[in-house]
């Protein structure tokens, strides 16, 4: 069954390509280095923001539920907005904190919300037995909003020579979409009043789902990975900034200006393979999808190691292959995940559950994210990627070595 690509199939795409239009993105770890910031700094920002996220992460789910999807979006990226004027305008680490504070919070709002919609919009219309393909093609557009965003970033890097005007032309994008999610029709915002849950009983609900062991499971596999790559996928900039120097390209232009346009360059190949390989999700057969969850999981892990051997050996050019995989098998991994999670949440709390899913996840990013600075800070870029990517590996091994024997017994 092919899928239906009516007005609200491109709405949902063009959010998400929108969302993706944050042009500061390819250029973010370099922006906070260039104000002076340590790598220990900039991963307790990371943590921080991360935190904020975990303790607003379960609260904001149940609102969406409870209260109304739309309007959760809605406030999400009006914090996003003030989060990125707060870049713009800031000079040291304290309004940079405020400003990773306010997108903690928009994060939190934002994170699963827009998921659950479309898992609604698909049982409405019957088409639930579509959602990895229906979310693969709709993350794909975020993929390419992505790419594009990196290389329209790239471009004004090089035409200015600065990271800072970026931030404020990412207002504009946000702007748009905000008013695209005021949009949505009705049906996606709240329930009908007779199905209306109270702010307790939603709780409850999600509580009892959430706590089943075949849920836990999804959760875990869904949650680690995404953790390890969002912790580590801004530190391929300066990676691929060792790339573009040594590149027989545009020699005669000011470094800053070479290393902007092809690090957007880059990123806007890097995205457009993550484009394609979201797609790959809804090739995968049914009965197979849990044996690619796991199998997917240990091969991202020992890309990083890889990733991190070459970087230490410095095969600048290698390493980099190796770290893009990360982006590839992330995009391959969420559609995947997020149906199979689908399949065991009733849609009424696919939010809280997937808000669940994310407090794990921003637990483990803050951990991450602050071990991964001070190691790089302490051993370096390539040791610290082998060490986080040994240690995660050795815990999900321990994991799930302990489940087979649980359920064995």
């Amino acid at each position: 069954m092919s899928i239906v690509k009516n007005r609200q199939y491109y709405k949902f795409c063009f959010y998400g390509f929108l969302k993706n239009l944050r042009f500061f993105d390819a250029f973010f770890i370099l922006f906070l280095l260039q104000k002076g910031m340590s790598y220990t700094a900039i991963g307790s920002l990371y943590a921080i923001r991360e935190i904020t996220i975990n303790l607003s992460e379960i609260p904001t789910g149940i609102l969406a539920d409870t209260f109304g999807r739309k309007n959760a979006l809605a406030t999400s990226f009006i914090l996003y907005i003030t989060s990125f004027m707060l870049f713009y305008a800031g000079q040291d680490y304290w309004v940079f904190l405020l400003a990773f504070i306010f997108y903690g919070i928009a994060d939190a709002f934002r994170s699963g919300t827009h998921k659950a919609m479309i898992m609604k919009y698909l049982k409405i219309n019957n088409w639930h037995n579509q959602k990895v393909d229906y979310y693969g093609h709709t993350r794909a557009c975020s993929q390419r909003g992505s790419a594009l965003s990196a290389l329209i970033a790239g471009i004004i890097v090089f035409i200015n020579g600065n990271y800072h005007d970026i931030f404020l032309l990412s207002t504009i994008p946000y702007i748009i979409n905000l008013f695209l999610i005021l949009s949505y029709p009705k049906e996606l915002n709240l329930p009908r009043k007779k199905e209306r849950l109270s702010f307790v009983n939603t709780l409850k609900n999600a509580w009892q789902i959430i706590k089943k062991t075949q849920v836990l499971r999804i959760i875990h596999s869904a949650a680690l990975f995404t953790a390890y790559q969002k912790s580590l996928k801004d530190y391929i900039q300066p990676l691929m900034q060792k790339v573009a120097l040594i590149m027989p390209i545009l020699i005669g232009f000011q470094s800053k200006k070479r290393i902007g346009l092809l690090v957007g360059l880059m990123y806007f190949i890097l995205y457009l393979l993550s484009a394609n390989a979201s797609k790959l999700s809804g090739k995968i057969k049914l009965n197979k999808q849990q044996k690619y969850a796991a199998y997917t999981l240990f091969l991202g892990l020992l890309t990083g190691i890889a990733s991190g051997l070459a970087y230490q050996y410095k095969y600048w050019y290698v390493a980099l292959v190796f770290f893009s995989f990360l982006y590839l098998i992330e995009s391959i991994r969420k559609p995947l995940l997020t149906g199979l999670l689908a399949d065991e949440v009733p849609n009424k709390v696919l939010a809280s559950a997937i808000s669940a899913q994310s407090l794990y996840r921003t637990l483990l990013t803050a951990v991450i994210s602050l071990l991964l600075g001070y190691s790089i800070d302490k051993f370096g870029m390539g040791k610290a990627l082998i060490f986080i990517s040994f240690l995660l590996l050795f815990i999900n091994y321990f994991i799930v070595f302990w489940d087979k024997k649980k359920i064995s017994e």
